[in-house]
Formats: C-alpha cells, sequence, structure tokens
C-alpha cells in the first residue's frame, strides 16, 4: 500500500490542489477523488506555454483578456471534472468534484460595488459557472460579501465550498447562512457543502506575531483551530440526518516552514473529510517509502497545551490578520492571470 493509500484508508479523501490535467489524471490514479482552482494555479499552467494553442484559440474569437481568463478556467475545470465524475456518479454526490472561484476581483480593494452588490454579483456568477455542471463546485470566499451570497446560492441547488476560512465565526455564519439557503429547497437530496479552513497560515502567524508561544503550543494553533471546527461541524450536521456529507477542507496543508515535515498536516488530519493537498505535498507523501497513516483527526494536544493556546491567541485579532493578507492573497493572483493573458496576447500575435 502506498503512503497516500494509507491516508484514504484512514477515512480521508484525498482532494488535489490543481486543475493540471497530467497531475489530475496522476493523482487520481492515486487516489485523489476531487480537485480544486484559483487563479495562481490557472496562471502557473498557462506560464508552461502548454495551452498556448488553446488560449490563441480563444483569442482569435475576438475575447478579451478577462473572458479569455474565465474561459480557459472553466475549460480546464471541465477537464478535471471529466476524470473525478466517475466518483461522484458511484458516491450519488458525495464526493468527486471540482471547485471552481469565483471572480477574486469582487473583493480587490478597488471593487466600487457595496457588499450587497458584491453579493448579488457572487450570486449571478454561481449561478452563471455552475449552470449544466453535476460534480463542479462553486467556492465562494467567506467575507462579508461572500457570506451574503450564500444562502441564495444554496437555495439555488449549487454545490459549495465556502473558502478562505480561519475562524469559529466565520465558520458558524457560514454554515448557517448555507443550511438557511438548503432549507428552501424542495429536497436535500443533493444537497452538498464543504467549508474550507486555512490551516498552515495560521501556524506562520503565531511564528511571526506571538512568538511568546511555548515549544509546546507554537506550530500547534492551525491544527487545535481545525480541529476543533472539524468537531463542531460533526456536531452539528450529525442530528440532521443528510443524505450527503457536509464537510470540513482541510486547505494549506502544504509546510511553509522546510524544518517541518512535508506530511505534518497531513498526517496530523488523517481520519475523516477531505484535504486538498498541493502535488508536491501528494509527492513527498509518496516518497516517504512505507509510510503508513492512522487516524489522529480527534487527537488533541494536551490540557495544558490548549489552555496556553486559549490564553495567548486572540483568535478575532488573527482572524482580522489573515483575512486582510488572504484577501490581497486572493485578488491579486487574478490580476496577475489578465496580465499574463496580455502579455501572451502579444506573444502569440507575434
Amino acid at each position: 500500500m502506498t503512503p497516500l493509500a494509507s491516508l484514504i484508508a484512514t477515512g480521508t479523501k484525498l482532494w488535489l490542489d490543481s486543475i493540471d490535467p497530467k497531475l489530475v489524471v496522476s493523482n487520481r490514479q492515486a487516489g485523489a477523488t476531487g480537485a480544486t482552482s484559483n487563479p495562481i494555479i490557472v496562471a502557473d499552467l498557462i506560464k508552461t506555454g502548454r495551452f498556448d494553442d488553446q488560449l490563441a484559440s480563444l483569442m482569435r474569437q475576438g475575447l478579451n483578456d478577462h473572458d479569455v481568463a474565465w474561459k480557459v478556467t472553466d475549460q480546464l475545470v471541465q477537464q478535471a471534472q471529466q476524470v473525478f465524475l466517475p466518483v461522484w456518479e458511484q458516491t450519488r454526490g458525495n464526493d468527486g468534484y471540482v471547485s471552481f472561484e469565483l471572480d477574486p476581483l469582487l473583493e480587490d480593494a478597488s471593487c466600487p460595488l457595496s457588499t450587497a452588490e458584491r453579493a448579488a454579483q457572487y450570486v449571478t456568477l454561481g449561478k452563471q459557472w455552475a449552470a449544466g455542471h453535476n460534480n463542479r463546485m462553486i467556492k465562494v470566499p467567506a467575507t462579508p460579501a461572500g457570506l451574503a451570497a450564500l444562502t441564495d446560492l444554496a437555495a439555488a441547488g449549487i454545490p459549495l465550498n465556502v473558502t478562505l476560512i480561519f475562524s469559529e465565526r466565520q465558520y458558524k455564519i457560514a454554515r448557517e447562512a448555507v443550511w438557511a439557503g438548503a432549507q428552501r429547497r424542495n429536497d436535500l437530496a443533493s444537497f452538498k457543502s464543504v467549508y474550507s479552513i486555512f490551516v498552515s497560515r495560521i501556524d506562520v502567524y503565531t511564528k511571526q506575531q506571538l512568538p511568546q508561544l511555548s515549544a509546546h503550543a507554537q506550530g500547534l494553533v492551525g491544527l487545535v483551530n481545525v480541529k476543533r471546527l472539524w468537531a463542531e461541524n460533526e456536531r452539528f450536521w450529525a442530528g440532521l440526518k443528510l443524505p450527503l456529507k457536509q464537510e470540513i477542507v482541510f486547505a494549506s496543508t502544504g509546510t511553509k516552514d522546510p524544518a517541518e515535515s512535508a506530511d505534518k498536516y497531513v498526517a496530523a488530519l488523517a481520519g475523516s473529510d477531505i484535504q486538498t493537498n498541493p502535488p508536491a505535498t501528494n509527492d513527498a507523501v509518496q516518497a516517504m517509502t512505507g509510510k503508513t497513516y492512522t487516524r489522529t483527526l480527534d487527537q488533541m494536544p494536551s490540557a495544558a497545551v490548549l489552555a496556553e493556546i486559549d490564553r495567548e491567541v486572540d483568535f478575532a485579532q488573527m482572524e482580522s490578520f489573515l483575512m486582510t493578507e488572504g484577501l490581497k492573497k486572493f485578488a491579486d493572483p487574478q490580476k496577475s492571470l489578465l496580465q499574463l493573458i496580455a502579455s501572451k496576447r502579444q506573444s502569440l500575435a507575434g
């Protein structure tokens, strides 16, 4: 059994944090059952030159840079969806999804729209990009506008991935909004939502902003936070006995500190729900010959470490800091993608 197969055997669903067609196929063969996309992934693929013919074809159709960006994203996501469609069919909609991120420029500091107007745009775009797709999940950020759009999107029958969640506050608002929308449906047979909690970014934050944490607690805040949210999510949905599982996505699972093992978060979150691992993390795990994973998701640090974390970490302040940083990381890649396509337009025309 390979290390990734061992991870999956614990009950973890493995999703790939990429829509590279080659990596989608190879990771599916390794046991991955879903994938996710974002502008950084799309831009990195375009930079390889492998999609120049596709870009040139779209440009010849008279599409502007914005429309080319979304058309090529749509095509790449659709390709990945085809690979994972059998999983979606076999699990009757419980797995096999590919996430499609809505326009991050709605969260750019220069966006002139009000929160209500941005929310309305999310609803319009969500319906547009979900139409005609069974195993496409629409990805919406846990910002004021994104959260305000969730009820209408869920009511419209759209599978949802609420992303950029760092705190219990964001998670609970997202969950309540999604559930309120779900209850407006005629039936709940196809109701599916996931909540992407970012993990490693929290530990980067505590190392920079909270150096007073002891060696026992430093580097564990992201894990403690996400494990608590996972347990809360389990408690909330258990009593509702829905046909499909409403899950936590363990996001940002690549280690940022080279001194730490590449599978730090993979190992600590084994056992349930979904890990969206970067390709490099999956490769590193597979290279750990003989590695066997066991369920660790419901194991917590000592009471003393938990008490220290609760005493020293201001989770509201952490959320505010990470959201400010996260929104820049959210919008800037879309701007870079548009700039890349503009430069490709010039080089391909030449």
